[in-house]
């Protein structure tokens, strides 16, 4: 025994000077390896995102034409209008679980909330008498008129402006808040008055975050045609892609932007006014009934306080003075 530890010794010190001579791989899941690559761009792009230029193909903008008629707000028991929702005891509802301030998962107390899945309480409360009769689903900014067509969902709560195109799939409610499209850049981007973007038209030559299938993205593509387009699946995506260089703006709502501002105060909304729209809750085109019924919830909000209460809430430090838009009602056939 005595005679082997020599040699062990020896086989030891030969093999650590023969391993310092060889290549030395990187580490495997070296956390510095992963700020590096983080500070180059290097890291993988979001799920299911990809660059695209902003003129591979025309904008499509609404310009400014004017929202159909919604039903007028139901009268009367809620059965008479959606009797399938008052016998399964719930209405099922699509909203996002990651857009900080309008709808999240609260990490304290692991529940939902924001200002839209407040709003959907507000409409299961007009119909069973309680906020908590809804079961939530997450649908994405891409997914929103599927899981309505295909009913997964009854209603959709989740940022969906009323345009053209989609009043030609689904049917919406009474608009309950008015967005302005802004962009938002790192902060420190922003101090730096050379080369900082302040306009659209700085988004000429840059990366630029959007939800795909959004209107940001259109307007990107009207204003910025020189801009290269990172299309992802949902807003918070951008967030990441913006902390991880793989984006130099995101183009979004202010009330999107006001979410994302608070989650990172290292970032900064630097424009706003881009565009105005309106979000409304959608459901299946021809569903009248349930189109009816959640604009009983919008004049009741209206009128008693409950929205300005929730603006207040959720929204008012951030974007102070925002009021409840009014909806354009269409009599309701018998």
């Amino acid at each position: 025994m005595r005679r082997s530890r020599p040699l062990a010794a020896a086989l030891f010190a030969a093999s650590f000077a023969l391993a310092a001579c060889a290549p030395q791989a990187p580490l495997v899941g070296d956390p510095f390896n992963e700020i590096i690559e983080g500070a180059q761009g290097g890291m993988p792009l979001p799920p299911e995102s990809r660059y695209e230029k902003a003129d591979s193909r025309p904008p499509n903008l609404p310009n400014g034409v004017v929202p159909d008629a919604t039903p007028a707000p139901g009268t009367g028991p809620a059965e008479d209008r959606i009797p399938e929702i008052v016998d399964r005891g719930r209405i099922i509802i699509g909203v996002d679980q990651s857009l900080n301030l309008l709808g999240f998962r609260d990490s304290t107390t692991g529940e939902l909330a924001g200002f839209e899945v407040a709003l959907a309480q507000e409409i299961a409360r007009d119909i069973f008498g309680s906020p908590d009769a809804v079961e939530f689903r997450y649908v994405d900014s891409t997914e929103r008129i599927e899981a309505l067509d295909s009913g997964r969902v009854d209603a959709v709560v989740r940022t969906m402006s009323v345009t053209p195109d989609r009043e030609a799939a689904v049917d919406f409610s009474a608009p309950y808040l008015t967005a302005r499209a802004g962009i938002l850049v790192p902060a420190s981007d922003a101090e730096n008055q050379e080369g900082a973007i302040s306009s659209a038209a700085d988004l000429n030559g840059r990366r630029v975050c959007v939800a795909a299938d959004s209107t940001p993205e259109e307007i990107v593509r009207e204003e910025a045609p020189g801009a290269m387009l990172l299309l992802v699946r949902s807003w918070s995506d951008c967030l990441v892609a913006l902390q991880q260089h793989q984006a130099d703006a995101v183009v979004s709502d202010d009330t999107i932007l006001a979410g994302i501002n608070d989650q990172d105060p290292g970032t900064a909304i630097v424009r706003r006014g881009l565009s105005t729209e309106n979000y409304a809750v959608g459901v299946k085109e021809g569903n009248v009934g349930l189109a009816s019924q959640v604009n009983l919830t919008m004049e009741r909000i209206r009128g008693d306080g409950t929205w300005q209460q929730l603006y207040d809430t959720w929204l008012g430090a951030f974007l102070p003075g925002g009021f409840q838009p009014s909806g354009t009602y269409a009599e309701v056939e018998r």
